[in-house]
């Protein structure tokens, strides 16, 4: 029987599907065609075989441009074998392609006196190869692709009324490794028409990220990602290598590192432009482009620095970002005191300091004789107190003057650009004489306790005498006590002296200009009379009597002045003005000890908040190494940080994701500015932030396990419950912490708690805590947002007032999910129902091997009154005797909450059912095989045969035995 074929009315309706198809053809950018069979103007060139199976059909669409087409339709005879074969395909170093086919299949129900062995599928094989003309292919080299099915078949009727539709199917080929392949099509007895064969590769398209420049590139074979480095776009650096990993699907994933734009450039829509004139860049670390600082300019583009402006000057050390400066004006309102062979000189800052903070002062020095004939420069003779050059003080001590000598001494003030500037130098001076030396004494008189002098006044003094000074003492004892007095005579009585005593005396003048010179020393010995004779029997008595008194005296004074030292001691270490002191922060009063959390809310600046809690890291210290993550705000990396004179630590990375916005920047920056307020082992700790390049990021500690709830889920049941007890305790000990700091944490729940390697617990995410006012029972009311309920007290709940007490109350919850595993709080009800449930007094039952003592504390936590919860100090107490007396934690609660009549398995009818209430889905195959179908057959499982099954994690034996006991103490008829 000849083949049946397409009828007229079926070849113009396929005209149509062809101009269809061919009008949608746009693909997306990331996909590269390697065959189009729609394109071809020309004759496809395709072989079939045998000769009277695939039919080349060719039609022309309303532009007379060809459209080629094959068909089959040997459906009245059996054992079909008819097969198609395209051209050589070059795979262009792809190693994955895809074929996408076009086609229309009849039902056979519609072909009348058609015999059973017709079909509604077709296979379709592809052969890879590196010769591009072989003429001829063994089935068995052709490796299957699929079998292809229609979603739509035709009939008769529908082709009269012209709704057939066209079949769209796309299949992959993986590992490619050869020039290229054949695509085959094997027809088995199918009235089917190939409308159309697409052959494509996908690749990541070329695009632009962080100032990088990545190429476009082929996907890899399989699943893999390709990693591919970046280039820097035009007048860009790297700041870290830039990478991203193709997918598999033809899209950019995970960008590490990034480039800068160079010194004189800045970045604007993935380029690097020029700084525009009047403007400069000086670091590659700067982002934008700044106008030039005072007294400077930039007449061209690209400009790294601004050129100073006539007078004015930078030095080598100055930032690009300083504006130039020029030297100071001279020193003003110079003073100066003579006084024997030194003078002081004091002086006022200069009126203008050139824009600079780094004045000194410089000291030139000239003397003249005294009769004004020979003048010249001082010389080292001179000392100056503390130095000469480079003053930051406006005083100096000058000794070793000369007498009777004239001085200029002329002041300079200098700054960092004085050196640079050709102007001449601005100085202020002053003109001193120094005083001529007190004549020796010209005569004396002495008596037992009196000595009386008499001296002659300089010969030249420069002034007139204002009055005389007489210092004395006795003889080797000037450094321990001596007087000073004066008078305006050149004649002094000295009385009160000790007989028999020798003193040395001096005498200096001081007249309008200042004190001169002391004279020469003279020692005069008062008289002997009325002295104690050393030889007198009596005398010497009275001596000896004295001496003693004297010592005990002395040992007396000693003594009280011992008690009286520590007494004082004691008065001065209480009286400590240090230890009196109160702290004022940002408007509030700290007492010493006492530690207060201060909202970054109530900051008029956030960023200031940012800069008080939170410490500057340079972006160069940080090291991206992989994602972790996704948060709010943008991704999450772990990394390395190294900072100067320390060790390379692990550290997480949170970074702000680019077109943020103002609100969102200080959004993100406030976790930081809490976490930066909190110093405890079981808070988590915040390295510091970057602010001042992009992206924005907040560093802190690393922690391996991450979230303790996936954690805990996976490591189901290997932890002793000492372990799991002494988790939360750390996190109970983290909680009191934020408690006394007046701190409400409000999203309290194991998903923000992290684990580190050592399994100590640290609470973290900061997104929904509230300070509280300073009376500790206050509460805090939100202004909306989303409450997670099922970890939330019910006065939160109600009212969205917030407590420590309301923070015990997920305390409680996260004890739960502790115990439980990682165990969803509630299971799979509503939070309608779970606020119903709570309000109705249900309180969640024991977790399975629950210790009954951990179980009730979990219950004092969900009191309904929040004034009849613990403290957090009352938590960690009894905590902390659990782990000290770990034999109270045998005792396990009576209830289970695999036993209890409303959890989700009392409502199932199957064992697919009960599995997947219990959380346990992932073993449906194994009790299928081990032949366990119905829930009787269950109630009798031993921990022998869930081994044999596969089930070997100690948690999920546990799991399913607690539930297999509840089913048997309910009784599997009970169905809910």
């Amino acid at each position: 029987m000849a083949p049946v074929r397409i009828y007229p009315s079926l070849r113009f309706l396929l005209l149509h599907l062809l101009a269809a198809a061919r009008a949608v053809r746009n693909y997306p950018e990331n996909e590269v065609t390697l065959l189009d069979s729609m394109s071809a103007l020309g004759d496809l060139g395709w072989e079939a075989y045998p000769a009277e199976g695939w039919e080349e059909i060719s039609v022309m669409d309303e532009r007379n441009t060809p459209m080629r087409t094959y068909q089959v339709c040997n459906v009245m005879e059996a054992n079909q074998n008819n097969w198609l074969r395209t051209r050589h395909i070059a795979r262009d170093g792809a190693q994955r392609v895809y074929i996408e086919i076009k086609f229309t299949l009849r039902d056979c129900n519609s072909l009348p006196g058609v015999p059973g062995t017709c079909k509604e599928t077709f296979n379709m094989f592809y052969y890879e190869s590196n010769n591009p003309n072989l003429w001829f292919i063994k089935e068995s080299q052709y490796v299957k692709i699929d079998t292809i099915a229609a979603d739509e078949s035709f009939t008769q009727v529908d082709v009269g009324d012209r709704v057939m539709k066209l079949n769209t199917e796309v299949r992959d080929i993986s590992n490619l490794s050869k020039k290229g392949f054949y695509l085959a099509f094997q027809d088995v007895g199918a009235c089917i028409a190939l409308v159309s064969v697409r052959v494509f590769y996908k690749k990541c398209p070329l695009t632009v990220l962080n100032l990088a420049q990545f190429p476009d590139t082929v996907t890899g074979g399989d699943s893999a990602l390709v990693e591919v480095r970046g280039a820097c776009v035009n007048d860009s650096e790297e700041f870290e290598a830039p990478r991203m990993y193709c997918s598999a699907d033809g899209g950019w994933l995970v960008p590490i590192g990034r480039c800068i734009c160079k010194p004189g450039f800045e970045e604007h829509k993935d380029i690097c432009q020029p700084c525009r004139p009047g403007s400069y860049k000086a670091s590659s670390m700067d982002t934008y482009c700044t106008k030039c600082p005072p007294h400077s300019y930039s007449p061209q583009e690209k400009a790294s620095e601004c050129a100073c402006d006539k007078d004015f000057y930078r030095t080598h050390t100055d930032p690009r970002s300083m504006a130039c400066t020029r030297s100071p004006s001279a020193p003003e309102n110079p003073i100066s005191t003579i006084n024997e062979t030194s003078v002081t000189l004091e002086w006022s800052p200069p009126r203008e300091n050139g824009g600079r903070g780094d004045v000194t002062y410089s000291i030139h020095c000239k003397k003249c004789s005294g009769d004004g004939r020979k003048c010249g420069p001082c010389g080292s003779g001179l000392h100056f107190v503390p130095r000469q050059f480079g003053l930051s003080d406006t005083k100096v001590l000058v000794t070793d003057l000369q007498p009777h000598t004239n001085y200029t001494f002329s002041i300079e003030a200098v700054n960092g650009v004085s050196d640079l500037s050709p102007s001449p130098k601005q100085l202020v001076s002053v003109n001193i004489t120094t005083s001529q030396t007190v004549s020796v004494i010209l005569k004396e008189r002495k008596s037992k306790d009196s000595v009386t002098l008499a001296w002659q006044g300089p010969d030249r003094a420069s002034g007139a005498i204002v009055e005389y000074e007489v210092i004395y003492y006795e003889k080797n004892q000037r450094d321990q006590n001596y007087t000073v007095l004066k008078t305006k005579s050149n004649m002094m009585t000295v009385e009160g002296l000790k007989p028999g005593t020798t003193y040395v005396f001096r005498v200096r003048a001081r007249t309008d200009g200042g004190y001169g010179n002391y004279g020469g020393e003279i020692e005069l010995e008062t008289s002997h009379e009325d002295m104690l004779a050393i030889g007198d029997p009596n005398q010497s008595t009275i001596l000896a009597v004295s001496i003693a008194g004297g010592i005990v005296l002395l040992i007396f004074l000693v003594a009280c002045f011992v008690v009286s030292g520590r007494h004082c001691g004691y008065i001065k270490a209480k009286q400590d003005p240090d230890e009196e002191k109160m702290q004022f922060q940002h408007g509030r009063v700290k007492l010493p000890g006492s530690r207060t959390y201060i909202h970054p809310h109530t900051y008029e600046d956030p960023n200031q908040a940012v800069r008080d809690f939170a410490k500057e890291i340079d972006a160069s210290c940080i090291r991206i190494e992989r994602v972790i993550g996704a948060g709010e705000f943008g991704e999450v990396c772990s990394g390395r940080l190294k900072l100067p004179s320390k060790r390379e630590i692990y550290v997480a990375i949170k970074s702000l994701k680019a077109g943020y916005s103002e609100k969102q920047r200080r959004d993100f920056l406030s976790e930081a500015s809490i976490m930066g307020q909190f110093d405890h082992p079981n808070i988590i700790r915040l390295e510091g932030v970057v602010t001042r390049c992009k992206p924005v990021m907040i560093i802190t500690e690393y922690m391996e396990n991450g979230s303790l709830d996936t954690f805990l889920k996976k490591h189901d049941g290997q932890f002793t419950i000492i372990q799991l007890v002494g988790m939360l305790r750390g996190i109970a000990s983290g909680m009191k912490y934020l408690s006394d700091m007046n701190y409400v944490h409000r999203d309290l729940a194991a998903r923000n708690i992290l684990v580190n390697s050592n399994l100590v617990c640290k609470v973290s995410d900061f997104g929904l805590s509230r300070v509280l006012e300073d009376d500790p029972e206050a509460a805090y009311t939100t202004r909306g947002g989303k409450i997670p309920i099922r970890w939330t007290a019910p006065e939160a709940i109600a009212y969205r007032k917030f407590t420590s007490a309301s923070d015990v109350w997920s305390y409680g919850i996260v004890m739960w999910e502790v115990i439980s595993y990682g165990e969803r709080p509630y299971w799979e009800m509503s939070n309608q129902d779970v606020i119903k449930a709570i309000d109705e007094g249900y309180r969640l039952p024991a977790p399975m091997d629950c210790p009954l003592v951990l179980h009730q504390l979990m219950l004092d936590c969900w009191e309904k009154g929040r004034s009849e919860r613990p403290k957090f100090g009352q938590i960690v107490n009894t905590l902390d005797k659990l782990i000290r007396n770990p034999s109270i934690l045998k005792e396990l609660a009576n209830c289970s909450m695999w036993e209890d009549p409303t959890t989700p398995e009392f409502s199932v009818g199957t064992v697919e059912e009960w599995l997947d209430a219990i959380k346990m889905g992932q073993y449906k195959e194994n009790f299928a095989s081990a032949g366990y179908v119905t829930l009787d057959s269950i109630l009798y499982i031993s921990v022998s045969e869930l081994v044999k099954m596969g089930v070997t994690l100690v948690g999920h034996q546990k799991k399913i035995l607690s539930s297999v006991q509840g089913l048997q103490a309910r009784g599997t008829h009970v169905h809910v």
